[in-house]
C-alpha cells in the first residue's frame, strides 16, 4: 500500500475565509490533517490590509509561525515591539501574548504555521467563506460567541489593559 507523504496545493486551491474586523483581509487554509497525511500541523497564508491588525492574542497548547513575505508592519510579543518587513520571520511560543499590525500603505501577506493543528477551525469560527476574485466586503465583526471559541480552542484572551 502506497502512502501519499507529499502534497501540494495552488494558490486558489485552500479553503478561502473573509476575517471579521480588526483583521479584515482574509486567510486561505492549504494544509490541515483533513488534506495531507501528518497530524502535528496547520498550515496557510493571511492577507493583512493597511491599518489592519491581528488582534491581541495567546495559545496554551500552540506555537505559531509566521514568515512575512509582502508589506511591513509591526509585532508585539508579551509587550515588545518589534518591525518586520518581507523576509522576517516571527515564533510565537505558547503563552506568549501577541499580535501584528499592517502599518504599511500595502496589503500584508503572511505564511502560517500552527503546530500542533487548529488555527483553521478559528478562521472557520469567525470568517465568511470566500472565493478566489471575490470583492472583499464590507468590515463586519466577530461572532457574538468569540469568547466562547476563544476558550474552546484554548487561546489567551488579550491583556487587560491598564
Amino acid at each position: 500500500m502506497d502512502r501519499i507523504e507529499s502534497c501540494i496545493v495552488g494558490p486558489d486551491e485552500g479553503r478561502s475565509l473573509w476575517q471579521p474586523l480588526p483583521s479584515r483581509g482574509y486567510v486561505t487554509v492549504n494544509l490541515t490533517p483533513e488534506n495531507m497525511p501528518y497530524d502535528t500541523f496547520s498550515s496557510g497564508i493571511q492577507v493583512l490590509p493597511p491599518g489592519c491588525e491581528v488582534r491581541e492574542h495567546g495559545h496554551i497548547q500552540n506555537h505559531e509561525l509566521v514568515f512575512v513575505y509582502e508589506g511591513e508592519g509591526i509585532v508585539e510579543i508579551n509587550g515588545e515591539v518589534t518591525k518586520i518587513t518581507p523576509g522576517s520571520t516571527v515564533l510565537f511560543s505558547r503563552n506568549a501574548v501577541h499580535r501584528i499590525e499592517n502599518t504599511g500603505t500595502d496589503d500584508m501577506r503572511m505564511f502560517w504555521v500552527f503546530f500542533p493543528p487548529g488555527l483553521e477551525n478559528w478562521f472557520e469560527a469567525i470568517g465568511r467563506e470566500r472565493k478566489p476574485g471575490d470583492t472583499m466586503p464590507e468590515a463586519f465583526d466577530r461572532p457574538d460567541n468569540v469568547e466562547e471559541v476563544m476558550a474552546q480552542m484554548r487561546f489567551l484572551p488579550p491583556r487587560a489593559k491598564d
